[in-house]
């Protein structure tokens, strides 16, 4: 009798998945085909979807088109080194890609957050492994009223609950109002980015001597990573990875 009531809980709770599944069937994230679990993708989107594996890039996560079979920089990170030590993403930012990451950000799509978290902590499993804190890239404050919620800070607590890893949304700030950067050049880019960023006075011990995970939805030229791992640095991090759902790869 007490083996049967010490699983009541879990019975209720399957009982009710299954009766959410009843009224609102679980569908693909991306094109809203039926699938036999809720957040994921079916399996002709899941066919679509461009994954970034290696052979790439050891710094900056940049795909090869051919494996040589060890480790190996990139001419882009030899000639001009990032700030950070690591990054890594998903997929690349196509087609598939892009409508998920518009949907988590403009179209109130939140518990998209979920899905893609989890599955940019498998991703990143080697650097949350080294992990100490997962720090969102800041939005504005102007810009964040508009969106009403920072699609970087959902995906990052997503990461920390996969991972366990702690998150801290609030350790790095954006200072500064940035205007778009579509179509502008990397180091038009880092111009602009410059003072846009700051971890207070009050925040700074909770970085100072960790490594920090710095997460974001898209990784475009980098110039957004390398501007907020300078700053994480600065205030006294040993080192700053980055992770990722979505890389811009350059057609090559």
């Amino acid at each position: 009798m007490r083996a049967v009531s010490s699983r009541l809980p879990d019975l209720a709770r399957s009982a009710a998945r299954f009766a959410l599944g009843v009224v609102y069937p679980p569908t693909c994230i991306v094109c809203g085909a039926a699938t036999g679990e809720a957040h994921t993708l079916c399996a002709r989107c899941w066919s679509e979807v461009r994954f970034i594996e290696r052979p790439f890039c050891e710094r900056l996560g940049t795909p090869f088109e051919v494996d040589l079979g060890m480790a190996l920089l990139s001419p882009a990170a030899i000639v001009d080194p990032p700030v950070f030590e690591r990054a890594r993403a998903v997929v690349r930012y196509d087609d598939t890609a892009r409508s998920l990451v518009h949907r988590l950000k403009y179209g109130d799509r939140i518990e998209l957050a979920r899905a893609l978290g989890a599955i940019t902590a498998r991703a990143g499993a080697e650097l949350l492994a080294d992990a100490d804190v997962i720090v969102p890239v800041p939005l504005h404050r102007s810009r964040l009223w508009r969106r009403r919620f920072n699609q970087a800070m959902a995906l990052a607590a997503a990461v920390s609950r996969t991972s366990g890893v702690p998150c801290d949304s609030f350790l790095l700030a954006r200072v500064k109002r940035t205007q778009s950067q579509v179509g502008l050049t990397r180091h038009q880019r880092g111009e602009i980015l410059q003072g846009a960023f700051r971890v207070s006075a009050d925040a700074k011990p909770r970085v100072q001597g960790r490594r920090v995970l710095l997460v974001d939805d898209v990784v475009t030229t980098g110039a957004t990573a390398n501007a907020c791992s300078r700053i994480l640095l600065r205030a006294g991090a040993v080192a700053v990875d980055v992770l990722a759902f979505a890389r811009v790869v350059a057609a090559g």
